[in-house]
């Protein structure tokens, strides 16, 4: 070989061309596998390192988290507020307690007179009215006069009572006459017995005559007054035939009033007891049953009770709103109510229950529809949990699920929390 001359590898054997290119590709994969491993190693932390504090703690805890747990969980992930002693003293924060609720249901209606224990007063013949004795809203005792009428019939009764009486005068003279003669042997068998006839059939007018008179409320001695004086008085008083209110006049002075023949002059009512008739939504219907006691309450006299019983109860359902009347009786001796007042209908049901509860202003309810409250556990944070609310009573609604007896809630302010919530999260 000469001095400048270099082996000539690339005209070496195929086997050695072979080997060189198997280690020039083994190089290249080194080469390669090394770059990989230096830039995985810049891509991943070091095991140990730990994760930077979040710039803003206090911004993520107030702020609403992506899927809230409003039931149970860890607080930090539910949507709360958290506020400083200042703020939380402007918030009543008091323990869960546990009330009793009555299983009842509710109705409305409206007072009304006792319609069985009403009359109309109508006079017992046709007549033109002179006087009126009693207004509306009066309260009367049985027998206290009304009105009085100008009565024709008064005067026909009159006239024949007494004529009646005078033929009964008559006939009583005649007969006795007829018995004296008779004993001296004066007349006949035949005259006395018809001076006898004569006489009862008088003394049988006369009684019929008194019983016409009297159905106009005249008495004995009044009719005795118009047999001896001749003088019928054509005025007709009439009297009350209950003890009651008087719930409507529809008379004047001059007006014909008929027997029978509506409007009645007046319209009485005994007021010891008075009605509430309710409307009863069609499902409570198998709730119901005649005798049952229930407790009526009207606006008129907050916080009062007025205890009841259901008389009546609707033979059919109106189909237009699909309710029952039903009908209560109430006693009211001291004629506090008054028809036409609005009332509400309660009934039990069912045994009472004993249930946690919580006042109307610690509830929220959100756009959903559900109900939602504000727990604290520390008197700093409060966390907003949604609750399932059932009857609401004195003041208080029953929790039925969502919270314990004890557990701090906010018993006022919720709309406010909610809103400060709102404004934190923007």
């Amino acid at each position: 070989m000469k001095q400048n001359e270099l082996p000539d590898l690339f005209l070496a054997t195929p086997r050695r061309r072979l080997i060189l290119l198997g280690l020039v590709l083994v190089a290249g994969i080194a080469i390669g596998l090394g770059w990989w491993l230096r830039q995985l190693s810049a891509v991943q932390p070091e095991p140990t390192a730990k994760p930077a504090a979040a710039p803003n703690a206090a911004a993520a805890i107030r702020s609403p988290s992506a899927a809230p747990n409003h039931v149970s969980g860890d607080p930090l992930a539910a949507e709360s507020v958290e506020l400083s002693a200042t703020e939380i003293e402007s918030f009543k924060v008091e323990p869960v307690e546990e009330r009793v609720f009555a299983i009842q249901r509710d109705a409305v209606g409206s007072i009304d007179f006792n319609q069985e224990m009403s009359v109309q007063v109508f006079p017992p013949f046709q007549g033109k009215i002179i006087t009126l004795f009693a207004k509306a809203g009066d309260d009367v005792q049985k027998g206290t006069p009304l009105y009085t009428i100008d009565s024709p019939d008064l005067v026909q009764a009159g006239s024949t009572l007494i004529s009646t009486a005078g033929t009964l005068n008559l006939t009583t003279r005649v007969l006795e006459r007829a018995k004296q003669l008779y004993s001296i042997q004066g007349i006949a068998q035949k005259d006395l017995d018809q001076a006898v006839s004569d006489q009862q059939a008088a003394e049988a007018a006369s009684k019929a005559a008194r019983d016409a008179v009297r159905i106009f409320g005249k008495t004995d001695a009044d009719m005795d007054r118009i047999i001896a004086e001749r003088k019928i008085d054509s005025v007709l008083l009439v009297r009350s035939p209950i003890t009651g209110r008087v719930t409507a006049r529809n008379a004047a002075p001059g007006l014909l009033a008929q027997p029978g023949n509506p409007p009645a002059p007046y319209t009485l009512s005994d007021i010891s007891t008075v009605w509430m008739v309710a409307s009863v939504p069609e499902t409570d219907f198998p709730l119901l049953r005649l005798g049952q006691e229930v407790d009526v309450t009207v606006k008129a006299y907050p916080g009062r009770l007025f205890r009841a019983k259901i008389v009546n109860i609707g033979a059919s359902v109106d189909p237009n709103t699909h309710r029952v009347s039903v009908r209560s009786e109430i006693r009211d001796p001291k004629h506090e109510l008054r028809p036409g007042m609005f009332a509400t209908f309660v009934i039990r049901t069912g045994t009472a229950v004993s249930s946690p509860a919580v006042p109307p202003n610690g509830l929220l309810r959100e756009g959903d529809g559900t109900m939602t409250v504000w727990v604290t556990s520390d008197r700093k944070r409060l966390v907003k949990r949604t609750v399932k609310v059932g009857l609401q009573q004195d003041g208080f609604n029953q929790i039925l699920d969502g919270l314990k007896p004890g557990e701090l809630v906010a018993t006022e302010g919720a709309l406010f929390l909610s809103n400060a919530l709102t404004a934190a999260s923007r």
